[in-house]
């Protein structure tokens, strides 16, 4: 059963309502002020089934949107989400202020499929309905409902024209895309209310995926968990609701007051709400003035509205002398700006987090008077600060799936993204990701390092430079083994986990080796001269000859003839390759030193399990400077561990 959403649009008091009722026998307009007055304030819904031709049956849900200039940001919270359009026109007042407006936002919305529909055509004569209609036909030209879209006249009060009508929907319907009920959820807010016997009711309409009962959703921007108790499609009980479905769903966990309308269900724990994104923004030929850089709007996508301030990308052309005098309130000369009829790239930022994706359609208005002006798509709900080349970037993402992974990745430079983040930044599933990675992953284009990807030309950048750095480090450094992991880290300015699966890419492909937390290249060892050689057997003889009453380090480097700084690399070089070891701050033991020392203590063992620091002295014949760091030492170790004042030998 195909499921498909048919939205209203038109003037005020030119029959969207009675149209509604005429087709599904439900009254859209639901509240007491509504029916006292006689005009649609906010949104109505209602429903029905049709026969397709293919033997299926379209579900069909009604959003009854209100046509008074006033009311046009409830329009705008019911009109996102429907795939085919109902323009209503009045045959004895043909075209109005609003239904301009009207179809200025559902061209702005993208909108594909729809009907044109003539109602009240029982109040006028044939000519004159003749007359509308070559009116209504040179309004549509050029557009999505032009012909041989059909327009079909009606009678709500007579019900002429209906079952033509009903034919159109049918064949409209057929071309209408189906929703992708496998998607990750989402599904806008538009109703708040509590039900006896219940508690609390959302509406809205499900954009993408499925939504089961007792099933778990996040209410963004919130960030708080609900769980579904039951479902409504259509006024009847469900299991499921799936894309595409007006969908009543009984929340546990929340209450109305935690709820509003332009809040969005989620699939749990997958995306975030923003409150900047780039777009492609395009300002409506109607609009009266330019929109100046920094201009502030009100700024509406699915059930959403919010304040937002529009910084213009790109090249756009600066308003002159001449364009200022000509345009109403265009401020001073040369203030950068989009003019009607222009399309541009822009960061809008939001005065309220959203949940929006790429690919969403917005409208906005201007912020006084509030008219709308304008409208275009979400290009990047996670855009990067102060990025270079953002314009070539956001053209970028018309391409095709790989590409537009790939330059989503490359953008990242040597920080990459993860999986978790391509989701949340196009709102794809993971199978698809994967699916669409397979080839850029063949072609090296995009390398997967752990849980990260990077994009090839980056990656090959990073190698080089990684491998540039340790030769540099070799060459200012030639009594050292190689530098610090961490240390070349930070010169990068990688991830731990990045780094450490560039870094084993090199060590596979013996670019670079790894020796403990030191970094070299291969065969590049410790490169000494002669002087530099005699200093280090000296200090290692210095060490072995002392046995266990070591002399200080500083002693011994004073008699060396390379100079301090030499000398203490030649240290730690020793202290590296474990040939000299350090007990404490102060004192350095050659390690056959201590090996001797274990051995001693081994032999003790056999007469006593503990030894304290008088018979520690008396075996090595080491003073109490010597005896206290060594017995620390062998603590540390776990060659002895210490009871009270004396050590149990392990």
């Amino acid at each position: 059963m195909k499921s498909i959403i048919v939205g209203t649009a038109g003037h005020i008091d030119h029959g969207k309502t009675a149209l509604v009722k005429a087709l599904t026998g439900i009254d859209a307009d639901r509240l007491e002020e509504e029916k006292r007055r006689g005009i649609t304030i906010d949104l109505g819904f209602a429903h029905m089934e049709l026969p397709a031709p293919n033997g299926e049956t379209l579900r069909l849900g009604f959003v009854d949107v209100p046509g008074h200039e006033r009311f046009v940001r409830n329009m705008l919270a019911g009109v996102g989400g429907i795939d085919l359009v109902l323009l209503v026109i009045a045959a004895d007042e043909a075209i109005m202020p609003q239904t301009r407006e009207h179809f200025d936002i559902l061209q702005l919305l993208g909108v594909q499929h729809g009907i044109t529909v003539l109602t009240k055509s029982d109040a006028v004569d044939s000519e004159t309905l003749d007359v509308v209609r070559l009116e209504v036909e040179d309004f549509l030209r050029g557009t999505f409902l032009a012909h041989p879209v059909p327009i079909i006249a009606v009678s709500s009060l007579t019900g002429a024209g209906l079952d033509d009508l009903k034919r159109g929907i049918v064949a409209a319907a057929m071309k209408a895309q189906p929703r992708d009920t496998r998607a990750i959820t989402r599904l806008p807010i538009d109703r708040v209310f509590t039900m006896k016997g219940f508690g609390t009711v959302v509406t809205g309409t499900l954009i993408a995926g499925t939504i089961r009962r007792e099933q778990e959703l996040e209410l963004l921007p919130a960030g708080r968990r609900v769980r579904v108790r039951g479902i409504q499609v259509h006024g009847k009980v469900a299991e499921q609701a799936v894309a595409g479905q007006r969908t009543a769903l009984n929340l546990s966990g929340v209450s109305t007051e935690d709820l509003a309308r332009g809040m969005m269900l989620a699939s749990p724990g997958v995306f975030k709400p923003v409150q900047q994104v780039d777009v492609q923004l395009k300002l409506l030929s109607s609009a009266r003035r330019a929109l100046k850089n920094r201009a502030r709007v009100h700024f509406h996508a699915h059930s959403m509205e919010t304040v937002a301030e529009v910084l213009l990308y790109g090249k756009n052309e600066d308003l002159t002398t001449a364009q200022a005098a000509t345009t109403v309130d265009s401020g001073p000369a040369k203030q950068a700006g989009l003019f009607p009829g222009q399309e541009g790239f822009a960061r809008v930022k939001l005065a309220q987090p959203a949940l929006l994706l790429p690919g969403d359609r917005f409208i906005i208005r201007q912020f006084s008077p509030v008219v709308t002006i304008g409208g275009g798509v979400v290009l990047d709900a996670a855009p990067v600060p102060r990025m270079k080349g953002v314009d070539s970037f956001l053209q970028s993402l018309s391409n095709n799936a790989e590409q537009i992974l790939i330059a989503r990745t490359a953008r990242r430079q040597h920080v990459g993204t993860t999986m978790a983040q391509l989701v949340a930044e196009t709102g794809w599933t993971p199978e698809a990701i994967e699916k669409h990675l397979a080839q850029p992953l063949k072609e090296r284009a995009l390398v997967r390092l752990g849980t990260t990807l990077l994009h090839g030309p980056v990656l090959e950048s990073l190698q080089s430079r990684l491998t540039r750095l340790i030769m540099d480090f070799h060459k200012r450094n030639p009594l050292v083994g190689g530098i610090n992991k961490e240390e070349l880290r930070a010169q990068v300015e990688m991830s731990p986990e990045l780094f450490e699966a560039v870094a084993a890419m090199l060590v596979r492909e013996k670019k670079i080796e790894v020796v403990g937390e030191l970094v070299g290249l291969p065969g590049q060892g410790v490169v000494m001269k002669d002087e530099e050689a005699e200093s280090k057997k000296q200090i290692e003889d210095a060490f072995a000859l002392a046995g266990l009453q070591v002399p200080a380090l500083n002693e011994v480097l004073a008699g060396l003839k390379v100079d301090r700084a030499r000398a203490q690399k030649i240290v730690t070089l020793l202290l590296r390759d474990r040939v000299l070891v350090k007990v404490s701050d102060e004192l350095i033991f050659h390690r056959i030193a201590l090996e001797s020392l274990r051995r001693l203590i081994a032999a003790f063992r056999a007469k006593s399990a503990r030894i304290d620091v008088a018979a520690f002295k008396e075996m090595t014949g080491v003073t109490r400077k010597y005896a206290i760091p060594l017995l620390e030492y062998l603590d540390r170790e776990r060659v002895t561990r210490r009871v009270g004042d004396a050590r149990e030998i392990l």
